[in-house]
């Protein structure tokens, strides 16, 4: 679970303050603000789409996007995390110039339970789906210098504006579309791939402490 961010830092705490007595008055008094209607389609799972699956598992929701003109394995959907992160191996594989970083001093806690300062912000075009059935927006990454078995996190406030609904025990993702629903499938393989190599990181760092 990543916490911090631009989301989180640009707030100040009068406002974080204001945002959960709202919060609160809508979970004591069903207080809501009416939202325009949207004809979305119906989002559900079935259990023929946790076909091709081990069970039972515990492993990640691991999914491929394409973010810019890349085909981005490994990215990690993270309904938990407060912000996206776009780890500096994938962001130097995308040759995409430094000076493009958008400068912010929000930090990050949740890597080993330290402060991560990213080396930026980004804004980049992403499409989730195969079409027609996809859904292309943009997205904005901080670029974060440290270690990961992943390329990429997803995090919530990308998945709730692109409506996202997830489903760990059918490894899928699914999502409205102009056309009808989308759907990306988790790559059970590439989880447990990440984690050992996630294990195998963490040994090596107790060795070297």
């Amino acid at each position: 679970m990543i916490v911090g961010g631009t989301t989180t830092s640009s707030s100040t705490k009068k406002v974080r303050k204001t945002y959960l007595r709202m919060v609160q008055n809508v979970q004591l008094m069903g207080l809501v603000l009416k939202m325009a209607h949207i004809n979305n389609p119906v989002i559900w799972f079935i259990e023929d789409d946790a076909r091709r699956l081990h069970h039972p598992h515990d492993d990640a929701l691991v999914v491929s996007i394409r973010t810019r003109d890349y085909n981005t394995h490994k990215v990690l959907v993270d309904n938990r995390s407060s912000t996206n992160i776009l780890y500096y191996p994938a962001f130097q594989q995308m040759r995409i110039g430094r000076e493009q970083l958008i400068l912010t001093n929000a930090p990050l806690i949740g890597f080993r339970g330290t402060r991560v300062y990213p080396l930026g912000a980004i804004t980049l075009l992403v499409t989730v789906g195969d079409y027609p059935h996809q859904i292309t927006k943009d997205a904005t990454f901080l670029v974060v210098d440290c270690s990961s078995t992943y390329n990429t996190i997803l995090g919530c406030p990308t998945l709730n504006l692109w409506k996202v609904v997830t489903s760990t025990y059918h490894l899928m993702i699914k999502f409205p579309t102009k056309y009808e629903v989308g759907e990306v499938r988790g790559d059970q393989v590439a989880a447990r791939k990440c984690y050992i190599a996630m294990l195998e990181m963490d040994d090596h760092l107790q060795t070297m402490r």
